[in-house]
This record gives structure tokens, C-alpha cells and sequence, in this order.
């Protein structure tokens, strides 16, 4: 037998709500498909359910019937736009730190016994720098971070960027600034991060590349269809489509032995250390 693929595992994280993370994930997911990828989005978001609302789609199962034996991963997978396919969250779910050791290994045999032939995971994280989101972040190989040209979304996103460098040796980001007028002001926003923490911090950050404010995201969020499909020569389309064959062309970083145990074997240790 030919050993499995490796697989790549992103987190789209930020450090606030209403930067248009989710979107990104979205989209981001559905042009990965596009270019011929098998793409998994897992929201992560446990409480809220966030990408199947932004995609009008009604599941019967969530992860919570995982969780209870009820179904496996496979069964819940819902199909999105492009072949995308979606584990769901569920509303007011424990958060993983709290979950029993017996569901604990039930969320490891699900990854472990999937027969999904993926290329890439996509972790939507729920905003923020709670453990939940840490846990989640630090447990991928790679970390997008998403911002926007506000005040507050760059306090946030150096205090995310600060927590998971100093506090578990995450050095490197890769930043988003969604929502700009270009690319001029986007790098601009990319460089005020850079000057805070190549002053305070010994990370790496490097820009992802930057999605223009358009408002033909705000139909397509209306419409309940990603912009890459309902619109998509428009500018964000493009933007997304490039992102896409950028992050495709990466290197995967780390140690992925194709499976996906490694993901949330690592998450669940991270969610025990916390706990003590």
C-alpha cells in the first residue's frame, strides 16, 4: 500500500470577532477545492455554528453526536459548494477542556478512522484567546491569522500572537488583512503589527497577501453562498483564488504522517496540560 498523503492543517484564527474570519475560511476552503483539493472545514467554533449558517445549510448531525457515539465523523460530514465538506459544530457544546476522557478518545478514533482522502484541514477557530481557541491554533501546523484596518483587531491580534509565542513557542503567523482598500494599505496594516512585535517579540510574520473590501462579499453573505461562487470576478473572488494557490504551493510544515490523529491527539494533550 502506498503510504498516506500528507496532510495540511490550518487554522483561521483572529483576535477578535467581525474581522470576516469565517468568510475567509469559507472561501478560502471552497477555492482550495477548486483546485482540485479535498478539502475538510472543521468549525470549530463549538458554541456557535457559524459556517454552516453562512452557508445555508441545515444538518441533521453535529459533533456533538460524535461525541455521544450517536454518529462518526464520515456520517456527519455535510457537503458545501465545490465538494467542500464541513464537520459541524453545535450549539452549546462543552468546550474541549471540559469533555471526559471518553470523549476525548471518541474525537481521536473519529479523525483516526475517517476514510476521507484529505489533502487539507481547516480549523475555523471561534475568535479570541480563550484555551479553547488556543488549543486549537497550537495544534495545527500552520496559523492564518485574520485582521482588518480597526484599532482594536490589531491590539487583539498581537496579544493572540504574543500568548501563543511566550506561553507554548508558536513563532510564526501568517496575517490576513481582510476588508482593505488595497494591497497598499493592507501591507501598511501588515507593517504596524510587524513594528510591535519585532520590538517585543521574536516571532515571524509574514503576509499571507490581503482581501479587498467589496461589497459583493456582503451579497454573497446575503445570498448565503460564498463570493468565489456567486460572484466570482469580483475582486475578493480573485483575491481568495490567489490566497489559495499561495497556500497550496506551500511547503506543509511539521510532522504529518497523512493520518489525522496527530491534530487532535495534539489538541487533546494541549486541553489536559491546561487543565492542570
Amino acid at each position: 500500500m502506498a503510504p498516506p498523503r500528507p496532510v495540511r492543517v490550518l487554522a483561521v484564527s483572529s483576535g477578535k470577532g467581525g474581522v470576516g474570519k469565517t468568510n475567509v475560511a469559507v472561501n478560502l476552503g471552497v477555492s482550495l477545492s477548486e483546485l482540485g483539493r479535498q478539502v475538510v472545514l472543521l468549525d470549530a467554533d463549538l458554541g456557535l455554528a457559524n459556517v454552516d449558517v453562512l452557508l445555508g445549510l441545515q444538518p441533521q448531525f453535529n459533533l456533538s453526536h460524535v461525541l455521544s457515539g450517536e454518529r462518526t465523523l464520515d456520517e456527519i460530514l455535510i457537503e458545501g459548494p465545490s465538494g467542500l465538506k464541513i464537520v459541524p459544530a453545535s450549539s452549546g457544546i462543552q468546550r474541549m477542556s471540559e469533555l471526559t476522557t471518553a470523549e476525548q478518545a471518541a474525537v481521536i478514533r473519529a479523525f483516526g478512522e475517517m476514510n476521507q482522502n484529505i489533502d487539507v484541514l481547516l480549523v475555523d477557530t471561534a475568535a479570541g484567546i480563550s484555551g479553547g481557541v488556543v488549543n486549537f491554533a497550537r495544534a495545527c501546523q500552520d496559523i492564518v491569522l485574520v485582521v482588518c484596518d480597526e484599532p482594536t483587531s490589531l491590539t487583539d491580534a498581537y496579544a493572540f500572537i504574543k500568548l501563543l509565542h511566550r506561553d507554548y513557542g508558536v513563532h510564526r503567523f501568517q496575517i490576513l488583512p481582510n476588508m482593505v482598500q488595497d494591497y497598499q494599505q493592507g501591507r501598511a496594516l501588515f507593517s504596524r503589527l510587524c513594528r510591535v512585535t519585532d520590538r517585543y517579540l521574536d516571532v515571524t510574520l509574514d503576509l499571507l497577501g490581503v482581501v479587498p473590501d467589496d461589497e459583493h462579499v456582503k451579497k454573497a453573505v446575503q445570498r448565503q453562498t460564498p463570493v468565489v461562487i456567486a460572484y466570482p470576478h469580483s475582486k475578493a473572488a480573485q483575491a481568495f483564488r490567489s490566497l489559495a494557490q499561495k497556500l497550496d504551493a506551500q511547503p506543509i510544515s511539521g510532522q504529518s504522517s497523512g493520518r489525522l490523529e496527530f491534530f487532535v491527539e495534539r489538541m487533546i494533550q494541549y486541553n489536559r496540560a491546561a487543565a492542570l
